[in-house]
């Protein structure tokens, strides 16, 4: 008898065999098999005249989806196929969650099995593990099946539902998500408090002190608290919003002269005494071990990974056997993990370290399955990272697994902490102490830092054995100013927390979230801070204004607990799917509605109350009247929106308005040439401005030239294009290369092909510029005769192809009936299937022109 066992990947596949006899067949699916067409080539010739594909989903027919096989997977399924025709039963062993669940069931959908099937789950990949598991098989879990199915819906609808809104009404490329849109909306709403706050400032003074007679030991600092019985104003007494004083403060708010006059009365003063001193203990507990989403915040802070990044490498840990599943909401510990951690830390650290009685948790989250466990070390041995073979990020990745474990079953930290009071004339100042008494679970771990032992060395500032009355001496006194800080902006950790804690989305899917919405330009990473563009402000404003309910936090958590509904079988998906997209204040009507009703203008302008910035094809930019003619002020990429100001707006427009050095004289027309920077970039120019046919020759810089880069030589160079490459070894017309409004081409016989990202337009030749040519002809013809320049892809509304064709007056975009000519000089290998969406709309929505009759004849 043999039996097949199907997992994921092959790593998995290689671990797993290991525990299990021989007759055993382990292969890989390689992940999911099928899912829904993501393009029209996708979906079988025989529904293609269909229109609810385009969506992939049959509304109208219970929301049935239309599945297929990915070109990729075709090969994983006929071996798979194969390995059953000589197997006596089949085990799915795919992961334990939904996602795990579903690939298990297209697996059998595809398969067809006649043998038994059985469904295996384990939260680790051990020997021991994976004995149960096999002692313990089931049947797959179709409420999890269906609720898995459903998110996949629900995801599918609102992209392809919103997605082609957002291109008619903003701008090309631009995409909608159940739960990426909410996040890019926490990060907008996260940048418009900083953009409306204002800074304020206040000032206080630093007192070094020492004991009398110390010499130059144990000197501490204290600070001003109270002046003439009134408290000082603190950071804690402005608006984190606002960055105002917040109403009803009562406190004093020093300015820098206010202070500097105090510190000049306080520097003469003989007497500083202690007026009151005062000591309290305090215990500290560990935190509980790892989720997926606290485990993606640690490692972002830590050891500075992204949340994808994360969940590769703990992929890759629990594949090989060496960590627990990582895709996990519960904090639960089984009892053998917790007898092994205790057994580790009292071996590692001593019985002293050990917490009195074991240490369990548990897991707030509604949806949060106990059956799961927490993401620790696997099997019970709880080897530490030393001893195990791991380098680089991995073993990095698994001593902070290891650590957060360990200090779980650790006893509590004891600290000690002291307040002192000094009294000077009619000032009071405080000083702050700590010690750490018995640091406990520091002594493996501390959130947020990454040497234990460091940790505890900061956390202990102990203050001298002061006692009431004493009188110090005063070493130095200083004025220390501050400015209030507008709120800080969201790091992957920080999101992921702010996600979690709204019950939005599930851990599992953060990271690929965090990974889309910088894909799609909607955020930018500066550092480690996640700043949204003027695009998300677009955006997520229309989203505001027309959809409230998709990017409402309560709503799309309420989504999530659906979601559960379904999994555990208390919901019908059908229903729920009908409800949210057909039923009268449904997605589908909403779209509706909203796209005769929103105007494009509207939608693609941001408003920051005394700035208005527009989103346009290139970027966003400013519209700037100087006399009767409108000027575009393009903004620079790196500007962030909460950062915009009038004062750097008028910067930017004087900045556009200069006018530019030289680089200096054309050698041969001996005008000058200017480096300049446009809407669409920076170029080089030759002469002065002119209008109609007086404007003078422009070039735009190739993609990766800086313009700090382009001395007169390389400017000469480029106005020089488009250059002669030679002959054409077939026809003998020439060759030419040149860089037009979409990149770098080279063009022969009204023929363009785009240059590659290694080919450089001044130093292609004739030998290379015949082989782009040769690539771009082979890719054939139309069914009219005319030659496909390039396929664009399918329409995302139709479903039919969109091509660009080669005409008889230059190429031009098809679509169906509908032609739309390129604009002049346009290379149509650099076209995008968006740009030419665009060009389709703006050709269809355009007046008919009507033809002249013909005069009747005489």
């Amino acid at each position: 008898m043999s039996t097949l066992v199907i997992v994921e990947s092959p790593t998995k596949a290689r671990t797993i065999r290991t525990f299990l006899p021989d007759d055993y067949v382990v292969l890989a699916s390689m992940g999911h098999v099928r899912d829904l067409p993501s393009s029209a080539t996708e979906i079988p010739k025989a529904l293609r005249e269909e229109e609810w594909t385009r969506l992939g989903v049959n509304v109208e027919a219970g929301f049935e989806p239309l599945y297929v096989v990915s070109t990729r997977s075709k090969d994983t399924i006929k071996a798979l196929k194969q390995a059953l025709k000589t197997a006596d039963e089949l085990i799915i062993a795919t992961d334990e969650d939904r996602e795990g669940e579903s690939i298990g069931w297209h697996l059998i959908e595809v398969l067809k099995p006649k043998v038994p099937v059985r469904r295996m789950v384990f939260h680790e990949i051990t020997k021991d593990a994976i004995k149960r598991a096999l002692d313990d098989t089931r049947a797959i879990d179709d409420h999890l099946v269906r609720a898995q199915e459903t998110r996949r819906i629900l995801d599918r609808l609102v992209g392809y539902t919103l997605s082609p809104l957002l291109w008619r009404k903003i701008a090309p490329r631009l995409s909608a998500g159940r739960v990426q849109s909410v996040a890019v909306r926490l990060l907008v709403e996260r940048e418009r408090e900083r953009h409306a706050f204002v800074s304020a400032s206040y000032w206080d003074l630093n007192a070094l002190l020492a004991k009398r007679d110390a010499g130059q030991d144990a000197p501490f600092t204290s600070r001003l608290r109270v002046l003439d019985g009134q408290r000082i104003a603190t950071g804690k007494d402005f608006d984190d919003e606002t960055g105002e004083l917040k109403s009803g403060a009562n406190v004093l708010v020093l300015d820098n002269a206010a202070v500097t006059a105090l510190r000049d009365r306080l520097n003469g003063a003989d007497e500083w005494r202690v007026s009151s001193v005062e000591t309290r203990a305090a215990k500290r507990s560990p935190s509980p071990p790892f989720t997926t989403s606290t485990l993606q915040q640690e490692a972002g802070r830590k050891l500075r990974l992204s949340a994808r990044d994360t969940m590769r490498v703990a992929q890759a840990l629990y594949e090989r056997g060496l960590i627990t599943y990582h895709r996990t909401d519960s904090v639960n510990l089984s009892d053998e993990a917790i007898d092994a951690a205790r057994s580790r830390v009292k071996a590692s650290y001593g019985a002293d370290y050990l917490s009195p009685k074991p240490r369990r948790f548990k897991t707030a989250a509604k949806s949060a399955q106990e059956a799961h466990e927490a993401i620790r070390p696997a099997g019970t041995e709880m080897r530490p990272a030393s001893e195990v073979m791991l380098d680089g990020r991995e073993e990095r990745l698994y001593d902070l697994i290891w650590k957060r474990t360990m200090a779980t079953q650790m006893a509590e930290a004891r600290l000690e902490f002291v307040t002192a009071d000094i009294a000077v004339l009619d000032a009071e100042f405080r000083a702050n102490g700590r010690r750490v008494i018995f640091p406990g679970f520091f002594r493996a771990y501390v959130e947020g830092t990454d040497d234990p032992d460091a940790a505890i060395e900061d956390r202990d500032a102990p203050l001298p054995e002061l006692v009431e009355g004493e009188l110090l001496d005063m070493r130095e006194i200083e004025t220390v100013g501050h400015e209030t800080k507008p709120p800080s902006r969201f790091t992957e950790a920080a999101l992921v927390k702010a996600l979690e804690a709204a019950g939005v989305g599930r851990p599992s899917t953060y990271a690929s979230i965090i990974s889309t919405i910088q894909d799609r330009g909607y955020v930018r990473k500066d550092g480690s801070a996640l700043i949204p563009t003027f695009t998300a402000f677009a955006v997520t404003g229309l989203l505001e204004s027309d959809f409230e309910q998709l990017v409402d936090i309560g709503f799309t958590a309420g989504m999530e607990e659906d979601l559960d509904r379904i999994a555990s079988g208390d919901f019908d998906w059908q229903q729920y799917l009908g409800k949210f997209f057909l039923g009268e204040k449904g997605l589908a009507a909403m779209v509706d509605d909203a796209g005769g009703r929103i105007d494009p203008r509207a939608a693609s302008t941001v408003d920051l109350g005394d700035i208005e910035v527009r989103v346009g094809r290139y970027g966003p930019f400013i519209e700037h009247m100087v006399g009767e003619e409108r000027t575009i002020v393009a903004i620079p990429d790196d500007m962030a929106p909460g950062d915009l100001s009038p004062e750097l707006v008028r910067e930017l427009i004087a900045r556009s308005a200069e006018v530019p050095s030289t680089l200096g004289k054309h050698p041969d027309t001996d005008l000058p040439i200017y480096l300049k920077d446009g809407p669409y970039g920076p170029y080089v120019q030759l002469g002065e401005d002119g209008t109609g046919d007086d404007k003078p020759k422009r070039v735009s810089l190739p993609k990766g030239v800086a313009p700090t880069d382009v001395n007169h030589d390389i400017a000469v160079s480029l106005l020089a294009l488009p250059r002669d490459l030679g002959p054409h070894p077939e026809d003998g017309k020439p060759i030419k290369a040149g860089i037009g409004r979409y990149g770098p081409y080279v063009l022969h016989d009204g023929t363009y092909a785009s240059l590659k990202k290694e080919d450089d337009v001044l130093e292609i030749g004739l030998e290379r510029g015949t082989e782009l040519l040769e690539a771009k002809r082979t890719r054939g013809s139309g069914a009219s005769g005319q030659t496909v320049l390039k396929a664009l892809g399918n329409h995302p509304e139709t479903g039919e192809e969109v091509n660009i064709l080669e005409g008889r007056y230059g190429p031009y975009v098809k679509h169906g009936k509908t032609n739309a000519s390129l604009a002049k000089g346009t290379e149509p290998d650099s076209v995008t299937l968006e740009a030419a969406l665009e060009l389709l709309a703006s050709k269809e929505t355009a007046p008919k022109r009507k033809r002249r009759a013909k005069k009747a004849a005489e």
